[in-house]
């Protein structure tokens, strides 16, 4: 058997590798993290908002940190488009009265500082980090992963692969254990970045998401169901606005690059932003990227595995995108934990096969926030508006979606969430209060 260079290789520095190396490295595993790009992060989709969830329910060293975070966000505001107005507005989701000033419902972070951030942390735990190199290829043998060949031709050998390549998926289909998504799953986004004065975006954002809705005749944003809505999300002193297309729909193959082009110069005359945005912004970039939101709404996708000989997934490459909201970065924190749990468990028990790193399938099923964040048909149902031409109806599922009765479908997942940590740790709940007012103090 040939000598081996690592016990763990994690292949991407996005939002999950780096979770997974540092909880690796403090095991005592000798771990190496593999990023194509010249800085963590940089391949990442630009900015996001991540959930409070996720810092609740994962690592608490990023709970209990202070990383490179934007803005709180304290709730949404869904605005309703006909003939290029706004014509009503939905903004029943939103923490109540003086509790904004404590409590918020997620943050924005801008994905290059923050993965930076995680992935010093992962250096200080003992990782080691190389990047502008890319895995291009596994190396096999008797069908297990034992290893990863760089785009510079060095075959770099370990015991066990944690892939976080996100959705290209490329090692685990050259490992034969996945397929390429689906493109009815996955959306490419167009995605611009505006530089605003802080003082603008606090008088006119505040701290708030705006989405923007229409029926498909206002051709403003892609096919309801399907991209479904413009997102405008606040930062410190910069805006970020989202349009998205799936890479399918029921008509074919569009010509994606040229759509999303259109979908924004239309948006650009509605009122509200003619009026509030385009006179305060300045244009700073123009950003690509795909996102796997619908891969555990298809059965075919959601039972491909998570993981085979030598090799565990996480994030987007295990296809644990949010299906509604189009978040994956808390499942990837996740994931990130578990399947490190697992790598450790597999090498002290000097068994990395099939079978014993299903516990890390079992463990994703039983987690109490990632089965109901897959499946949640919540986005996709907005088709039904689109195939009925019903605005009230439309408007109804926004509401159920985005409004306040999103609380409805996110209650009783986040409760176990809840219930399961305070049972490990009874203190828990003054930590959180403790994270929600630092996390106020230093970013509001």
């Amino acid at each position: 058997m040939s000598a081996v260079d690592y016990d763990v290789i994690v292949v991407g520095a996005g939002f999950g590798g780096p979770v997974a190396a540092k909880r690796c490295a403090e095991a005592g595993l000798s771990t190496l993290i593999l990023e194509r790009a010249s800085t963590p992060g940089q391949k990442v989709i630009s900015s996001c908002t991540i959930p409070f969830y996720g810092f609740l329910f994962g690592p608490q060293w990023i709970r209990d940190g202070d990383p490179p975070i934007e803005r709180p966000i304290t709730g949404i505001r869904n605005f309703f488009v006909r003939d290029g107005k706004v014509y009503a507005t939905d903004n029943s989701f939103r923490v109540p009265g003086p509790l904004a000033n404590r409590l918020a419902i997620g943050y924005t972070v801008y994905c290059r500082p923050f993965c930076t951030w995680l992935a010093e942390r992962a250096v200080e735990a003992g990782a080691e980090l190389r990047t502008s190199v890319a895995a291009v290829d596994v190396i096999m043998e008797s069908g297990a992963v034992k290893g990863v060949v760089t785009d510079g031709g060095e075959e770099l050998r370990c015991r066990l692969l944690i892939d976080a390549e996100g959705v290209q998926n490329i090692l685990a289909r050259k490992a034969g254990i996945r397929k390429t998504y689906r493109p009815e799953a996955v959306e490419l986004c167009l995605l611009y970045d505006f530089k605003m004065a802080k003082e603008d975006i606090d008088r006119i954002c505040g701290y708030q998401i705006e989405y923007y809705w229409a029926m498909p005749e206002e051709k403003i944003i892609a096919p309801l169901g399907e991209g479904s809505a413009v997102y405008i999300f606040p930062y410190r002193e910069s805006i970020h606005m989202t349009i998205g297309r799936f890479l399918k729909g029921e008509e074919g193959v569009p010509v994606l690059a040229k759509e999303l082009d259109a979908y924004y110069r239309r948006f650009f005359q509605v009122d509200r932003w003619r009026e509030m945005y385009a006179p305060r912004t300045e244009l700073r970039a123009r950003i690509w990227d795909t996102c796997p939101i619908y891969a555990g709404l298809y059965q075919d996708m959601r039972s491909m595995p998570t993981f085979g000989d030598g090799v565990l997934l996480i994030g987007d490459a295990a296809g644990l995108e949010a299906a509604a909201i189009a978040d994956g970065v808390p499942s990837a924190w996740f994931s990130a934990e578990m399947a490190a749990e697992t790598a450790i468990e597999a090498l002290r028990a000097g068994d990395t096969g099939a079978s014993f790193l299903s516990r890390y399938q079992r463990r994703l099923e039983e987690h109490p926030l990632i089965p109901a964040l897959i499946s949640d048909t919540h986005r996709r149902d907005l088709a039904w508006a689109r195939w009925s031409g019903d605005e009230a109806e439309m408007r109804r599922r926004v509401n159920q979606g985005w409004g306040i009765r999103l609380m409805g479908h996110l209650a009783l997942p986040v409760l176990r969430a809840v219930y399961r940590e305070m049972r490990r740790d009874p203190r828990v709940l003054k930590n959180w209060l403790d994270m929600f007012n630092r996390y106020h103090r230093l970013y509001a």
